[in-house]
């Protein structure tokens, strides 16, 4: 099902309706800051399988998640003083922040170092589905693994449709990626280089 929403002002009977389909365990397509993502609830074990299955990605990746709010990230994720700033400053934002794993994280979606990546999108849909389903979602970008990410909504219900419960059409956005940015040592360390702007960080490696 391909579903249009309004970026701008998204209508709350249709983001309802998306949500719903998350809560019963969905696999969806939708409109981030950056391009198309694809995520399920961080609790349904067997869409988080599926996500793996649809990009055909190595299981020793695990997918990053969104949180609406800084409140929310500060329960996934153990955040340092100097994080919290950081994340206070560049939120919502392009940006994909590696923290360390709380309790509350399934296995999952953690690596063998108990960390996880978390992003607040800077657009208002995506904030929206995670904010009326109560808990986040996971997100990576909407192609098959090694492949470019697609930023048109009808490309991506063309491609994967047929594997997706919804897709959510915010619009076409450029296929671009989030900044990767390490919080895990005593100062931010950038993993990769995306659209988010990394100057402000000492380790650019």
């Amino acid at each position: 099902m391909l579903i249009t929403i309004n970026p701008d002002n998204p209508q709350q009977r249709l983001i309802s309706q998306v949500a719903e389909v998350l809560e019963q365990g969905g696999v969806i397509a939708y409109p981030t800051d950056t391009t198309y993502g694809i995520g399920c609830s961080i609790f349904s074990k067997k869409g988080v399988e599926r996500i793996y299955q649809i990009k055909q990605r190595e299981r020793k990746k695990p997918f990053s998640f969104i949180c609406p709010t800084l409140s929310e990230v500060a329960r996934y994720a153990k955040v340092s003083n100097y994080a919290f700033k950081l994340l206070k400053r560049l939120l919502p934002g392009p940006y994909t922040f590696v923290l360390e794993a709380s309790s509350v994280v399934p296995d999952l979606l953690q690596t063998r170092q108990k960390t996880v990546g978390i992003r607040m999108p800077d657009n208002a849909i995506c904030l929206a589905l995670v904010t009326a389903l109560g808990h986040p979602i996971v997100t990576t970008s909407a192609n098959i693994s090694g492949e470019e990410p697609i930023g048109d909504p009808r490309e991506v219900f063309r491609t994967m449709g047929k594997q997706l419960d919804m897709v959510v059409d915010g619009g076409v956005l450029p296929p671009d990626v989030s900044s990767v940015v390490s919080l895990l040592g005593d100062s931010p360390e950038v993993l990769r280089r995306g659209v988010g702007d990394v100057s402000w960080c000492v380790g650019q490696g």
